[in-house]
């Protein structure tokens, strides 16, 4: 089916409104836009002329793209269109910004400065937001384990099927568990646009801090308290590193953003007044989106994420309680992930009609029952009978793994190792207190179609303590 023009814009606002701070930019795109910002620089927004044409985007004609006039279908009064959604499955996208740091080096393929995951559940009316470290060092499909940043980078520059966008969507499954559905990757200038156009974005600023804007402007120190910042310094303030937190603070802010620009297209009703200006701002901001969503799904959701009250969408972070400060071999100060803490802060943000768990009530033998999850054991050790007799000794603790799965490896191990393939944090957990497995020896290679759910390799260390 052909939608009309306006359509178009409704998509590039559902992205806005799903991934809001998630960008990375150019700098002349983000220069230019801050110079034709809408503020009068004293942080009063003045709202663009809807009858004025803005300058081309680089590589554009100027030519507007004809645009219908449309009535808008309000309901309740709200004036936001009903989502055409039918979809009762749970949508995951990942959301990523580049590294404008490897802009501005001129390097062939950029890093990710920017993950984040967002879900949606069109039956319960509930989302969810997951922001990932770049640091965080994992296993990289295909790759020695790296940061997480780096597998966009390994995709463009060995050009493999789908691009860095592709392997940085199969990293990230590995990671927390769960199936991604779409990715999208947007630029640092549709961020800068989209702010000045609604009116800036209404944050309250928990403390003094000092951000960096792109380009040669001077740093500038955003004061405590509540305040409307254009687009440049709400960028800025997304992007800043320069606080005790670090990374952790710059995640928690990026979220912060990213629901103040959807409250602000809410709030003030703004979808009607984008669709005035439909023409010119589809010319700027379709190319700064990359993504494998169509048109209408990103109408529908986009529309669908807009009636999803604000109580029911949920923040987290895999944050310094689910990582591990680690030196790698080579030097590198990085981030290496805690697999089940991790799964613990996805069950809450990945959350459900209540936004509980439905395993929230059961204890910790229960929840590891319910997952039912196919283990099997392998014997990395010369100590015959060792994996039969471990499976003897777990059933006995409440598991229920058949003896078939108890299998010799010729793959021998001083350290007992475990593998989850299918996201079962209750089993793993249990296991790793009851087999004493070291928490940098857990490991996430999700795959929805293995056979196995979870694989525990013993060690030489957990033969010197059998029986317990």
């Amino acid at each position: 089916m052909n939608r009309p023009a306006w359509t178009r814009w409704i998509a590039a606002a559902g992205f806005l409104i799903l991934i809001g701070a998630a960008a990375a930019y150019s700098y002349s795109a983000a220069r230019h836009f801050a110079l034709t910002s809408p503020f009068d620089g004293l942080g009063n927004f003045s709202p663009t002329d809807p009858g004025a044409t803005p300058p081309p985007a680089s590589g554009e004609t100027g030519e507007e793209p004809e645009v219908t006039p449309v009535d808008i279908p309000a309901d309740s009064g709200d004036g936001i269109p009903e989502s055409a959604w039918e979809g009762a499955e749970r949508v995951t996208i990942l959301i990523m910004g580049l590294d404008y740091r490897d802009w501005e080096a001129g390097t062939d393929a950029p890093r990710t400065d920017t993950m984040m995951l967002l879900t949606v559940d069109p039956v319960s009316r509930t989302a969810g937001m997951l922001s990932i470290p770049r640091d965080l060092y994992v296993n990289i499909p295909g790759f020695d384990p790296d940061r997480i940043n780096v597998a966009y980078r390994f995709g463009e520059i060995y050009d493999l099927p789908g691009g860095g966008p592709a392997l940085a969507v199969e990293t990230v499954e590995q990671l927390v568990g769960v199936e991604i559905d779409y990715y999208a990757q947007v630029d640092f200038n549709v961020f800068v646009r989209m702010i000045d156009e609604i009116g800036g974005v209404k944050l309250d600023v928990p403390y003094e801090i000092k951000v960096d804007l792109i380009g040669p402007e001077p740093p500038k120190t955003i004061q405590p308290g509540v305040q409307t910042l254009p687009g440049d310094v709400a960028l800025a303030y997304a992007r800043a590193r320069n606080t005790e937190g670090g990374d952790f603070d710059r995640a928690a802010r990026q979220q912060q953003v990213v629901l103040a620009i959807r409250d602000r297209v809410l709030s003030f009703n703004l979808i009607p007044i984008l669709l005035t200006r439909a023409g010119p701002l589809y010319n700027e901001l379709s190319s700064g989106v990359r993504t494998d969503m169509s048109i209408e799904t990103a109408i529908d959701l986009g529309l669908l994420v807009a009636r999803i009250p604000s109580e029911n969408i949920r923040r987290g972070q895999i944050g310094e309680s689910e990582i591990l400060f680690y030196t790698t071999p080579d030097g590198d100060q990085v981030l290496k992930p805690i697999p089940d803490r991790i799964r613990t802060v996805r069950d809450y943000v990945f959350g459900t009609a209540g936004l509980t768990s439905p395993l929230s009530d059961l204890s910790p033998e229960e929840r590891a029952q319910a997952e039912d999850a196919n283990i099997t054991i392998l014997n990395g050790t010369f100590v015959e009978g060792l994996a039969a007799n471990t499976v003897n000794y777990l059933n006995g603790l409440g598991f229920t793994i058949p003896a078939e799965n108890a299998v010799s490896s010729d793959e021998k191990t001083v350290y007992t190792q475990i593998i989850d393939y299918t996201g079962n944090p209750y089993t793993v957990q249990r296991l790793v207190e009851m087999l004493h497995i070291q928490r940098h020896l857990i490991y996430l290679r999700y795959d929805p179609d293995s056979t196995v759910d979870v694989v525990v390799s013993l060690g030489n260390d957990w033969a010197g303590q059998f029986p317990p």
